[in-house]
Parts: structure tokens; sequence; C-alpha cells
């Protein structure tokens, strides 16, 4: 039940590598199988959500000495959700036509890297799968090959090889202090060790996965990639691809290093505080709907630091809800900023009252969820600068988002690319999805709570 998610995407992604994605029944192919992995991993997450977490040692070696796969709740949240994603945005693509042959193989190979990392209980082995992700993120950030997609492709590519460096770079530090490259025996160790040691790979960990994700000040590179490239290749790096950043600084952070986090809480909450206003107000000052929403991507991955920085089981449980909620915010934006209809309109609309905040989309519970955990009775100063925060930021970005929906559903009705009535509901149903969990937030609330139990720091 471990591997087998891991072996359909897999096992599909090579054959279909040799045929021409372009014809629709390779497209489709590609649909089921990543919807076939899918329902694989929410098989996976009803066992580990039951029963607890499920542990696989390869060859059978101890869990000291082999490569351990283990799949615990923060880890298959956070797999079903990118998986998720990866599915709607190439059956989106495939209802469109898809433009280049190798896009349906590409999508199946990010899965196999993403579902890798978020099941591997290996330092080394989840840097390995952060490769194969990203390496098929590389080329996916140029699909479409005009100008502006091949100049988006060539600085991800620059930016984030540079991310996987530091990151490299940190786990080969971790192993030195360490001794040891399974994540319980680094939890174990590292909290023993020299703090300034590992503080300093703690900074170079937290800088990898910061550029991961596009925090400010390391934001630099996400909003031309997020505006130059297709609507769902698009949908793909800030629904599923960012959430090896968000899920990065969740585990390396929360559970791996809690010490360190603890420690580093005054800067995480500066940082997140300047990624919420900063990508806030440059989304108000833009004048096209993708960029407006790179810039948001910024603002709401603020809002993750801000949780890690507050800490304690509310703080990790807010920073999971709010990670699950933002993905699903951006590829319902994402994906209907390239349509036209009454349909779209709505969903986009959905979306957009989502990412302020306003109820009854699933926006609303992520803010609250910041809210209720950041309110320290020992600390009123701090609660207030977080009320304040969280005020301002819903306020900006309901600004942005409204001025994005009056240039472009309102103003220019009927521009933009034409598709057929499939593309236009997909779009519609992950809005709905979004409305649900407003609607009915418990099942999303007791997920993001079991999955913050896990953590070191996140145990009561």
């Amino acid at each position: 039940m471990l591997v087998l998610p891991l072996a359909i995407v897999w096992l599909a992604a090579v054959p279909l590598a040799l045929l021409d994605g372009r014809r629709r029944w390779v497209g489709w192919l590609a649909v089921a199988a990543l919807g076939a992995g899918f329902l694989a991993m929410l098989r996976l997450a009803v066992a580990v959500f039951a029963r607890g977490p499920v542990e696989l040692v390869a060859g059978g070696w101890p869990a000291e000495v082999g490569i351990t796969l283990r799949a615990d709740a923060l880890g298959v949240t956070f797999a079903v959700l990118s998986i998720g994603v990866l599915l709607a945005a190439l059956a989106y693509e495939t209802l469109g036509g898809v433009h280049e042959r190798a896009l349906p193989a590409l999508v199946l190979f990010l899965a196999t890297g993403l579902t890798g990392l978020f099941l591997t209980g290996d330092a080394f082995n989840f840097y390995v799968f952060f490769e194969i992700a990203m390496t098929s993120s590389f080329v996916l950030a140029g699909y479409g090959r005009r100008t502006r997609e091949l100049r988006a492709a060539l600085i991800f590519t620059v930016v984030n090889l540079l991310g996987s460096t530091l990151f490299l770079s940190g786990i080969a530090a971790l192993y030195h202090v360490t001794g040891t490259l399974d994540m319980r025996g680094i939890a174990t160790w590292a909290g023993v060790a020299d703090q300034n040691s590992v503080l300093l790979i703690a900074t170079i960990i937290f800088v990898a996965f910061g550029i991961k994700v596009g925090l400010f000040p390391f934001h630099f590179w996400l909003p031309p990639v997020y505006r130059d490239t297709w609507p769902a290749v698009a949908a793909i790096l800030s629904g599923a691809l960012a959430n090896i950043g968000s899920y990065g600084l969740i585990r390396f952070g929360a559970d791996l290093l809690p010490r360190e986090l603890r420690f580093a809480a005054p800067a995480l909450l500066i940082l997140g505080a300047a990624s919420v206003l900063y990508g806030a107000l440059q989304a108000v000052a833009v004048r096209t709907a993708s960029e407006a929403l790179a810039y948001s991507a910024i603002s709401n991955a603020g809002y993750i630091l801000i949780a890690l920085g507050i800490g304690g089981p509310a703080g990790y449980a807010a920073a999971i809800l709010f990670a699950v909620v933002n993905s699903l915010n951006k590829t319902v934006l994402f994906l209907a900023a390239g349509l036209r209809g009454w349909l779209v309109s709505a969903a986009f609309a959905i979306g957009a009252f989502s990412v302020a905040g306003v109820p009854p989309s699933a926006g609303f519970f992520g803010k609250a969820a910041l809210f209720r955990g950041g309110i320290a009775p020992d600390d009123p100063a701090l609660s207030v600068a977080l009320v304040a925060l969280l005020f301002v930021g819903g306020a900006l970005a309901f600004v942005y988002m409204f001025q994005i929906y009056q240039r472009d559903f309102w103003e220019r009705e009927g521009a933009g690319q034409t598709s057929g009535i499939g593309s236009r509901i997909l779009v519609l149903g992950l809005a709905g999805l979004v409305v649900a969990f407003g609607v009915w937030p418990e099942p999303l609330l007791a997920v993001s709570q079991q999955a913050a139990g896990v953590l070191n720091g996140g145990r009561p």
C-alpha cells in the first residue's frame, strides 16, 4: 500500500515518455494513470489517519541503515493535495489540447518526485526525489516554447539550482553533525548537538526552502516565472511544486529541528510579515492578472511563515491548514485566469474571496486558525500586531483581487483563451471544493490538527 502510489506514476511515466503527448488519447491515458495514483494515495491517507503511520525499509535492512519509506499524517496530506493539483492541471490542459509531446510524461515524473518526497523517511532520499521533481519542473516551465516561456524557464532553473545546492549542503552538514540520514535519527541527535552548528545548518536549509516557496527576500524569481508561464503550468508550480517549500519548512523546522525553529521565531515572524505586506502591496500595483497572482503567492507564503513562528500545536496546525487552502486557491485562480465566461467568473470570484479570507470560503478558516494560534495571553503586543496584520493583509487581498476581477472579467468579458465547456466545468468544480471546505470545514481542520500532531514541536 505504501509503494503502490509511487509505483503507479513512475511505471506510467516511463512508457508515456516515448509517446506523443499531443495526441488526445495519450493525454487521457496520462490522466487515467495519475488518477489511479491519486486514488492509491487517497487509500493510503485513509489508512494512515485511521491506524497511524505506515513504514517500510527497503531490503529488510534496519531503519538506521536501509532506505526508509514512511507515510504519516503530514506527508500524506501534502501528497494527496499535490497529486490532486497535478491531476486537475493535466486534465485542464488535455481538455484544451496539449501543445507539446512531453507534457503528460513530465507531469507524471513530477508526480513521482513529489510522491517520493512526501513519503520518505530518509533525508538523502528526500533530496533525490526533490531533484526528480525539480528537473521535471524545469522543463515544464518552458512549456509553450515562446520567448516568454523560455525566459521564465531559464530564470526558474538558475535560481532553483541555487536552492538545490544549498539544500544538499544542508543535508551533508546534518549528516556530519548527527551521523545519520534517517529523519527520526536526525531529530534525536540534532537535539543534543551543538546548537550553534545546528542553527547554521538550519539557516542554510531555511534559505533553500525559502527560495522554493518564494518568501521575501528570496522572491525575486517568482513574479516573472508565474507571469510568463502557461496557466496550467503556473497552477502546477504554485499549487503543487511550491508545496515542497511549505512541507520542507514544516518538516525540517517543526519536526527535525524544533529547537532551532523556536530560537528563530522572532525572525520568522518579521520575515513572514514582510512577505505578507510586500506581496500584497505589489499585487495592488501591477496591471496583469498573472503577475498579481504571483505577488499574491508571496504574500500568502508569509502567513505560513508567521504560523511557524507562532509555533506550538495551534501554530503548526494553522501552517498546514493555510498551506492546503493556499494551494487550492492558487490552482483555481491560475486555471481560471486563462478562461472567460460566467462559469469561470463565478469560479474566480470564489477563489478571490478565499484569498481575502471572506466566508463561506476555505480561506476564512485558514486565517481564523492563524488568528487563534496567534492570540497569546502573555504577549498582548504580539496579539494586537497579528490581528492588525491579518486585517491589513485581508483588506489588500480584497483590493487586488477586485482589481483583477474588474479588469479581466468585467471590462474584457469574452476575451481570453478559447476553450470548451469541459475546462470551465473543471475550474468551477475546483471552486466548489473551496466553498465546500468553507461550509463544512471540520474534515480539513481535523486533518491539519492530526498532521501537526506528528511533529516533534507540535505535540502538546
